[in-house]
């Protein structure tokens, strides 16, 4: 068998796309609450448009979300039926620290945590948490501009202080940033940047990528200081570039998109920015805001596992002007005519996880962690409200095979795999519900109407089929 018998299958979420309840408990308000579904979602999260106040034009998706704020016992069961070994959340930090800035922690929002973890532990899940998952306080963006000033560190710093030392003993395995690398994709929602007329974005996108690399090594460390059991892992959104044929230009282009994929967990895991990113900047004349006693953090307090999101390869061309063009996580690429492409647009290359995983596995020698995979899909509930998603199931098996050679007939260490959207939830390139992942199906539509009702679909005893076999028995029967 591939797998260990400790091997930690399980789904994943995030708290801004599944929680809601954003104006109770104490909680602030947080970028990603000010994010609407719509044709100006995409400007916003980019940081090119101005948007951090409600308005009545606009319909706000993680107000409520799928309100597991409300449900969490219920969806926790679910889970447990499935047989999960561990569940991937994030903790909002305006639960915690309304505004970001205050001195003291809010108690309801650390109790409210602290039930979910030990109603995880009685249900034998292991959770594994994100420390920041795409929010940002709101306030924190109005007062400080984001990440792009170095007190958000500090402000951070005492975010992880406070839920290391309130979860010591419930929670053992911690994600620093979720797809930090996305910083640079979608700088709102990633580093709570919003970029004044003329201003350089480039240089205000680096400052933000130096303090969040500082943060993530003193979390890090806090983490170890706090408990030196725990498990802290960084997190990339993932999937290797192809060359788009054998010319010269083009696999060397594929390799420079990589580097740019690939140099946060550069820092985050050997502990130093790598000369290939240094040698860029300077020609492009960023400068990267590195005080005294910083390279020195970075090099002592490196991760000890690397996680990742997989949902599609990618393909790179020096001259794609013309070239046909395929979807993505936030951004597009080139299209790869020899894969298929889901409902929007993003390639299915099974494969391609098997490429990543040993890509990854190479080049740090680490442990690795597949904390988000799935297929986002238009589902139809029959007249009983029932999914047959077997397009969902083939996704999945197809991937997890290739997960399993990756493993078995490579060797590369695998911790566990959790799928993204284990239960529907609200998409963060999107916003929209109708594009769903989860084993449960959640009565939603994309303007926040429907009875919020769970219900399992086909997939969800497929799964529990293949956690109860270890990842051996992947029929769909």
């Amino acid at each position: 068998m591939p797998f260990s018998k400790d091997f930690l299958w399980g789904g994943a979420t995030a708290a801004n796309q599944c929680e809601g309840g954003y104006n109770q408990g104490g909680r602030g308000l947080a970028n990603v609450d000010l994010v609407p579904h719509g044709k100006d979602r995409f400007p916003i999260i980019t940081g090119e448009m101005k948007h951090l106040e409600f308005d009545e034009e606009h319909f706000y998706p993680a107000k409520e979300a799928i309100d597991m704020y409300h449900h969490w016992k219920e969806d926790l069961a679910l889970f447990a039926e499935m047989g999960f070994k561990t569940y991937r959340m994030s903790i909002a930090w305006t639960r915690i620290f309304p505004k970001g800035d205050e001195q003291e922690p809010n108690e309801e929002g650390l109790q409210f945590y602290e039930d979910i973890f030990r109603e995880c532990q009685r249900l034998g899940i292991e959770p594994l948490v994100t420390i920041t998952h795409f929010d940002c306080p709101v306030h924190l963006i109005k007062e400080y501009g984001g990440w792009r000033n170095r007190k958000m560190v500090g402000f951070y710093e005492n975010l992880a202080r406070a839920i290391f030392t309130r979860y010591k003993g419930l929670v053992r395995y911690w994600l620093t940033f979720n797809e930090i690398n996305m910083l640079l994709h979608a700088p709102f929602m990633g580093a709570g940047l919003v970029f004044e007329e003329g201003e350089n974005k480039e240089q205000a996108k680096y400052l933000a990528a130096h303090h969040e690399l500082l943060a993530s090594a003193l979390a890090t460390k806090i983490g170890h200081e706090v408990d030196p059991e725990n498990k802290i892992g960084c997190m990339l959104a993932a999937g290797d570039y192809y060359p788009f044929d054998c010319n010269p230009e083009n696999v060397f282009e594929a390799q420079k998109q990589n580097h740019d994929n690939l140099f946060f967990i550069d820092v985050q895991s050997r502990g130093k920015y790598p000369n290939y990113l240094l040698k860029r900047l300077e020609r492009e004349e960023i400068t990267l805001p590195i005080e005294k006693g910083d390279l020195e953090i970075l090099a002592e307090n490196t991760v000890d596992f690397i996680s990742f999101s997989y949902y599609a390869s990618r393909v790179a061309k020096v001259k794609d002007e013309d070239a046909d063009k395929s979807a993505g996580n936030i951004f597009e690429s080139v299209k790869n005519p020899y894969l298929e492409a889901s409902e929007w647009g993003w390639q299915i290359d099974p494969l391609g996880l098997r490429i990543t995983m040993n890509s990854i596995y190479d080049r740090y020698q680490k442990p690795l962690f597949i904390v988000e995979n799935g297929l986002g899909a238009v589902d139809k509930p029959d007249e009983n409200g029932f999914v047959a998603d077997d397009y969902r199931i083939d996704y999945m098996a197809a991937h997890i095979k290739e997960m399993k050679k990756a493993v078995e007939l490579d060797g590369v260490e695998l911790l566990g795999y959790t799928s993204w959207g284990c239960i529907d939830l609200v998409s963060a390139g999107t916003g929209e519900m109708s594009k769903r992942y989860g084993f449960i199906y959640v009565d939603r539509d994309d303007y926040g109407k429907g009875s919020l009702k769970r219900t399992p679909k086909k997939s969800f005893n497929w799964y529990k089929k293949v956690i109860a076999s270890n990842g051996e028995d992947l029929t769909n029967e």
